[in-house]
C-alpha cells in the first residue's frame, strides 16, 4: 500500500517537518493524490487523470506563506508514467517557498512529465527548490517544461538538483519572460554517469526596463554520460541585466557541451556570459592527493564541491 509515510521515507524528508499542521503540502503518487492540506490564502485544486494529476495553486494577493509548502511528487513502482501540469498564480505582493521533492526510488522504467504555467504577479516572490531522487537503474525520464511569467518588480528563484541516483534520461526545458525590474535566478545541479543523457534548456526575455536574470548551470558527467546545456538570454529593454554561467566537468569518456548564448537587442542593455568545461582543476586534485587521498578520491571531492 502507498502511504505519505513511503513518500515521505523514499524522499529522505523529516517527517515532523513535513506532517506539521503549519505546512501546507501536496503528496503524489503516480496518478493518486496521497495527501493534501493547504492553509488560508493558498488554493490548491487537484485532479486525478490517467496518467498523472492536474494541480492549480493560487496564492491571493498580500499573502505571505511562513512555512515552506512541501509537494512530493513519486512513482514508487518500478514501472509508470506520471503526468503534472501545474498551473501556478502568485498574486500581487505575496510570498511563497516550495520544496519540491520528485521521487522514483525503484525506477526501471518511469517516465515523469512536468507541464507548468507560473504567473508571478506584481511585487510577488517566489521560490523553488526541486530535489529528486532516482534509483540506480538509469531506468528514469524526466522532462519538465515550464513556462514562467514574471511581472513588475516580482521575484523567481529556482534550484533543481538531480545529485542522487543515475540520472537516466533528462530533459528540462525553462522559458522567461520578464517585466520590469523583475529578477529571476536559476540554478541547475545535475550529476550523470554510465549512460546518463542530459539536456537542459533554459530562456530569458529580459521585456521590461531593469530586469535581471542570472542562469547557472554546473553539471558533471563521467564514464559514457553525455551533457548539453544551451541557456540564452535576450535582453530587449533598456537597462535590463543578465548573465549566464555554466560549468561542466568531464571525466572518463563523458561528453559535455555548453552552448551560452547572449542576444542584446537594446545599446542600454548588458548581459555577459562565462562557460567552462573540462576535467577536475589539476591544482585542486594534487592538493588533495598530497593529503593521502587516491586520484578517485579527490576527483570525487572536487565533483561533489562543484555541484553543491
Amino acid at each position: 500500500m502507498r502511504t505519505e509515510d513511503n513518500i515521505i521515507q523514499a524522499s529522505n524528508l523529516d517527517p515532523h517537518d513535513v506532517k506539521s499542521p503549519n505546512v501546507a503540502r501536496l503528496i503524489i503518487d503516480g496518478n493518486k493524490v496521497i495527501k493534501q492540506q493547504t492553509l488560508d490564502g493558498l488554493d490548491v485544486k487537484v485532479k486525478e487523470t490517467e496518467d498523472g494529476v492536474d494541480v492549480n495553486i493560487h496564492l491571493h494577493d498580500n499573502i505571505t506563506i511562513e512555512k515552506p509548502v512541501h509537494l512530493c511528487f513519486g512513482v514508487l513502482p518500478e514501472k509508470g508514467l506520471q503526468v503534472i501540469n501545474m498551473d501556478v498564480v502568485i498574486g500581487n505582493n505575496s510570498k511563497i517557498k516550495i520544496l519540491g521533492h520528485c521521487t522514483f526510488p525503484n525506477a526501471v522504467e518511469v517516465e515523469h512529465r512536468m507541464n507548468g504555467k507560473i504567473h508571478i504577479k506584481e511585487g510577488a516572490d517566489y521560490s523553488y527548490f526541486e530535489r529528486h531522487v532516482h534509483s540506480e537503474s538509469g531506468g528514469t525520464k524526466v522532462i519538465p517544461y515550464a513556462k514562467i511569467l514574471i511581472d513588475k518588480e516580482a521575484r523567481f528563484k529556482t534550484e533543481f538538483e538531480l545529485l542522487q541516483g543515475r540520472v537516466g534520461e533528462m530533459d528540462i526545458r525553462y522559458e522567461l519572460e520578464m517585466g520590469e525590474k523583475s529578477l529571476a535566478d536559476m540554478m541547475a545541479r545535475v550529476n550523470g554517469k554510465a549512460t546518463d543523457k542530459i539536456w537542459i534548456k533554459e530562456s530569458a526575455e529580459l521585456n521590461g526596463e531593469y530586469a535581471k536574470a542570472i542562469l547557472t548551470s554546473k553539471v558533471a558527467v563521467r564514464d559514457e554520460a553525455k551533457a548539453e546545456v544551451y541557456n540564452k538570454i535576450t535582453a530587449n529593454a533598456a537597462n535590463s541585466r543578465g548573465h549566464v554561467d555554466c560549468k561542466e566537468i568531464v571525466k572518463d569518456n563523458g561528453i559535455a557541451t555548453a552552448i551560452p548564448i547572449v542576444d542584446v537587442r537594446n545599446a542600454k542593455a548588458h548581459v555577459t556570459h562565462e562557460a567552462a568545461v573540462g576535467d577536475v582543476d589539476k591544482k585542486q586534485l594534487e592538493t588533495l592527493m598530497s593529503r593521502g587521498l587516491e586520484e578517485d578520491e579527490a576527483s570525487e571531492i572536487i565533483i561533489q564541491g562543484l555541484l553543491r
